[in-house]
């Protein structure tokens, strides 16, 4: 796994050749022109003193036509941000909820087109979405043509769980020239100047994992989220996202007290999968976890350091 940990080690497949050495750190100043839409959805949020809510589904599952009607509900019942996966064979910080999806729509025949296809479908219908995937589809398409392809349907970012920043100034590059966010994953166990080296080269958001696990639904939120939030605010003033775990409007409005966004995956994922009532169960758990979020009691800016748990 290559969220941003205690050591610098490979990234699986990434290839790029860049050293640390060659990290400059921001890709443009301020960054403000490659994270437009998510620079727009966050300051939205937080002019309404609320954490936004992050929905997950992998493309193509539970087979690519439901897929996006159920991203589109996602949006509709209180998602102001889709994660659109893209299917992978060997997805390695994912537990096994996810990975059976992935397998599914991977079996089913999705690919890099449909993964874009279904962010233009969510672009269509006035949604914001971002993908996450393992950086070898990536290379396998093409850097600048991946960034530019999503950029062309509407997407506004990636998530890539297995590249460190070190290896990633060809991507960088791409992702400023199709003005598209990059966005870089820290763990707890990240030290200082990882997370630091990570937020200068993220933009549109930080994802904070707050648990060095595979993901998955758990009963509580991992009690060193709070303070992996508080240590990336140190560094950065991007928005910081926390994920891996969350299923429940409550665990939703413990992590808003603390956080920017409430990243949920599996439960969604699970939902999706559930057969005939999976759009109503969806769309109730979105609205659930949209409630949650909206329930924050301290000020935007004041951040507690400690476990609300």
């Amino acid at each position: 796994m290559s969220i941003e940990g205690p050591e610098r080690g490979t990234s699986s497949g990434s290839g790029s050749g860049a050293t640390p050495s060659e990290q400059s750190g921001p890709v443009s100043e301020g960054g403000v022109s490659i994270a437009s839409g998510l620079d727009k959805l966050f300051a939205t949020t937080r002019a309404a003193n609320r954490a936004a809510l992050i929905g997950y589904l992998p493309a193509g599952f539970p087979d690519l036509p439901r897929s996006r009607e159920l991203l589109r509900a996602m949006i509709d019942s209180g998602c102001d941000l889709v994660e659109i996966g893209m299917p992978f064979s060997d997805p390695v910080i994912d537990g096994p909820v996810v990975q059976a999806a992935q397998q599914q729509a991977l079996a089913a025949g999705t690919r890099i087109t449909d993964v874009l296809g279904t962010v233009q479908a969510v672009a269509d219908a006035g949604g914001t979405a971002v993908v996450m995937t393992y950086f070898n589809p990536i290379l396998a398409y093409g850097m600048a043509r991946f960034a530019a392809d999503l950029a062309s349907a509407g997407g506004s970012g990636v998530i890539t769980p297995d590249l460190i920043v070190d290896e990633a100034m060809p991507w960088l590059a791409a992702c400023e020239a199709a003005t598209i966010a990059p966005i870089f994953l820290v763990a707890p166990l990240s030290p200082m100047d990882r997370i630091e080296l990570t937020a200068a080269s993220s933009r549109g958001f930080l994802y904070a994992a707050s648990t060095m696990g595979v993901t998955g639904v758990r009963d509580q939120v991992s009690s060193s989220a709070p303070e992996l939030v508080a240590r990336c605010r140190q560094v950065t003033d991007l928005p910081i996202g926390v994920g891996l775990g969350v299923r429940t409007g409550e665990q939703a409005a413990e992590i808003a007290e603390y956080a920017d966004a409430v990243i949920v995956g599996s439960a969604f994922v699970t939902l999706a999968g559930s057969g005939d009532g999976a759009q109503s169960a969806v769309t109730g758990l979105a609205a659930e976890l949209a409630a949650g979020v909206r329930r924050r009691t301290i000020p935007i800016g004041s951040h507690p350091q400690e476990s609300t748990a």
